[in-house]
């Protein structure tokens, strides 16, 4: 089921939305996996739906990069929708 994660980043406000997003964020990841062992990205390409960290960590490594790199420019007031941002990086940071 393809979900525009952008749409569902901007629409997280609260607890019961931000795991709307993760829900979305992990089926992303699922069907990346699914789609790449059908057709195998390029060596250095992103995957399919552009997962560029494809273990748990690197995820989490890059995403918590993007935290620290993005203090200054994410002035997000709610602390779920900041964390959303933070779990979305995850998925494209270098």
């Amino acid at each position: 089921m393809a979900h525009d994660l952008h749409q569902l980043l901007e629409e997280v406000t609260d607890e019961a939305s931000f795991l709307r997003f993760v829900q979305a964020l992990s089926e992303d990841f699922e069907e990346d996996r699914a789609e790449a062992a059908r057709r195998p990205p390029a060596p250095h390409a992103p995957s399919p739906l552009g997962w560029e960290n494809g273990t748990i960590g690197a995820f989490l490594e890059r995403g918590a990069s993007w935290g620290e790199a993005s203090q200054d420019q994410d002035r997000s007031a709610n602390p779920w929708h900041r964390c959303a941002s933070i779990l979305f990086a995850g998925k494209f940071y270098e």
